[in-house]
């Protein structure tokens, strides 16, 4: 067991876990009637009510003991500070540097990396601006009408889920694609349609040596060059890159003025405020891609600042850690309530689940308790015709986020009315549950749920609320005395992705049976001469025509 099975604070809290194990919701607020006022946070047009928790106010000060316990404050600190917080790939984490909208310095081994940040913007704002006003054109003359961003994980889950999210801002003359599945369907649905004297190729790879990244902009570089029998130079006007790695990016084809640079101490599910949001910029414009990062840029103050009890991140992440390591939660349910969020949950499931999936402590002991639900979720009146059976009469428990926008557009105000009144319907019934006279249309109720609100989904609060889900992240990891910040998990597939493409033609010792017996069966079905080649693609150029 390490420090933390050990400490006092969690012992209290496993005590009264136990002591509270008969207690009901309901009644916290029969003892209480202002448990709502008490437990409700506002942050400027995000509204955090989590009132509907299992938590006494006993738990909730024994939470609260804990987290001032814990290395949470100063590891707070020394991540806004620039220092090596990701300690087993020896880097700081600094994506909060990328929206940092004040004056402050953040030090680097001695360097203020604030001017290059800035710099890194401003590239950014030339660049879109010249493509959302017309000014940079395709190879024919012709101003680009579709963007398409190739990347995988935090390359793609961030920026399609804000473009998506922010749909209202799009650019009424461009639209923004993304290609992130290794799966040549998605590659080939996409371009289908596309001009390729109008579209722009966006390659967003941190190292430009991802894989399934690589292959899809492989194919879709000779699907431009079958397209439009073009040179080197005119491909220059389709092809930019979001990458550390220049060399790389300039030995693909893509001109060195035309690649976006970032840092090693921005990771990938972290990166969305850096160049990697450069379709996102492309899509709202630049102006919005700013007051995304204002709205993040105030609830990082706010984290840095406000004290635990009224810290929107702490609370969240300590209600999340009691309903894990106390309750026996195993996983989070994310609803949105608006089909703007719709990919808001798969966003969050990399960002938790990639952060703190670990074993490991940063000390190198295993860890003795629960560290990273399993994270779910889909947009709220779809879920409760297909999985809100399970939640409200099934034996798990699974805690809920609901989240929510009250503006409503003016034309559907009826609509509007009918989610929001469907998303407290279900967060009272969660908690109250239905008792009847027939046992199979009760509901036990109990069932605990925190509630989101925003006053209007804009690039501001939608920046807020992502870096409110980023920071509760933090908090557990440190917490939990893990790397927030580290992937070692992702490194082996992609490690052994690359080992059977290369051993694929051959017998060996090395695999298992079954692996073994796998490959067999895929060599035959797609008579693989060469690894690297895409049937996909090269059934789709022999269609194709100017």
């Amino acid at each position: 067991m390490n420090a933390l099975g050990k400490s006092e604070s969690w012992s209290m809290l496993e005590q009264l876990a136990n002591e509270t194990r008969n207690d009901r919701i309901a009644d916290y607020f029969k003892a209480d009637p202002d448990r709502f006022d008490k437990m409700s946070l506002r942050l400027g047009e995000l509204f955090l009510d989590y009132s509907k928790n299992k938590v006494s106010p006993q738990v909730m000060d024994a939470l609260f003991e804990m987290a001032k316990q814990s290395p949470l404050a100063s590891r707070r600190e020394q991540m806004f500070s620039g220092e090596t917080i990701n300690v087993t790939e020896q880097r700081p984490v600094l994506h909060t540097a990328l929206r940092n909208l004040g004056d402050a310095p953040i030090v680097v081994n001695g360097q203020d990396v604030m001017p290059e940040v800035r710099a890194s913007l401003e590239k950014l704002r030339a660049f879109t601006e010249q493509v959302r006003n017309g000014q940079w054109l395709g190879y024919t003359g012709k101003r680009i009408r579709d963007v398409v961003n190739i990347g995988i994980g935090g390359s793609d889950l961030g920026p399609s889920m804000v473009c998506r999210a922010l749909i209202d801002y799009q650019h009424q003359e461009m639209n923004v694609h993304f290609i992130s599945n290794v799966d040549g369907r998605h590659l080939k649905k996409v371009l289908k349609g596309l001009d390729p004297e109008t579209t722009l190729f966006v390659v967003s790879t941190k190292t430009f040596s991802t894989q399934e990244t690589l292959l899809n902009a492989n194919s879709a570089k000779r699907w431009f060059q079958a397209q439009t029998q073009s040179t080197t130079a005119d491909m220059g006007q389709h092809f930019v890159a979001v990458s550390t790695n220049i060399n790389a990016a300039t030995e693909f084809g893509i001109r060195e003025d035309s690649i976006f640079e970032f840092w090693d101490w921005v990771g990938g599910r972290y990166s969305l405020w850096s160049s990697i949001g450069l379709p996102i910029a492309l899509s709202i414009g630049f102006d919005a891609f700013i007051e995304l990062l204002e709205g993040a840029f105030i609830m990082d103050q706010h984290f840095r600042e406000a004290p635990f009890e009224a810290n929107m991140p702490v609370v969240l992440a300590l209600i999340g850690i009691w309903n894990i390591n106390f309750l026996g939660a195993e996983t989070q349910a994310i609803i949105p309530y608006d089909q703007a969020l719709h990919q808001l949950p798969a966003f969050l499931q990399q960002l938790d689940m990639e952060s703190n999936g670990k074993s490991v402590d940063i000390d190198g002991n295993p860890v003795s308790h629960a560290t990273g639900p399993i994270v779910w979720g889909q947009t709220g009146s779809n879920g409760q015709h297909a999985f809100f059976q399970l939640l409200h009469q099934g034996s798990r428990f699974v805690p809920i986020d609901f989240i929510a926008t009250l503006k409503p557009e003016d034309d559907t105000k009826d609509h509007h009315f009918a989610l929001l009144t469907n998303m407290l319907a279900q967060a009272n019934a969660f908690m109250n549950g239905d008792t009847q006279n027939d046992q199979y249309a009760s509901c036990p109720g109990n069932r605990p749920s925190n509630v989101l609100l925003m006053d209007e989904l804009t690039p501001r609060n939608l920046g807020a609320l992502i870096a409110l889900y980023e920071h509760k992240v933090f908090v557990q990891g440190a917490i939990w005395n893990i790397n927030s910040f580290d992937q070692w998990g992702v490194q082996l597939g992609k490690r052994l992705a690359n080992d059977i493409s290369r051993d694929i033609e051959q017998q060996s010792d090395k695999y298992d049976p079954s692996t073994q017996g796998l490959m067999d069966i895929v060599k035959q079905h797609l008579n693989t001469g060469t690894a690297n080649s895409d049937p996909a693609m090269e059934k789709m150029e022999e269609g194709s025509s100017r």
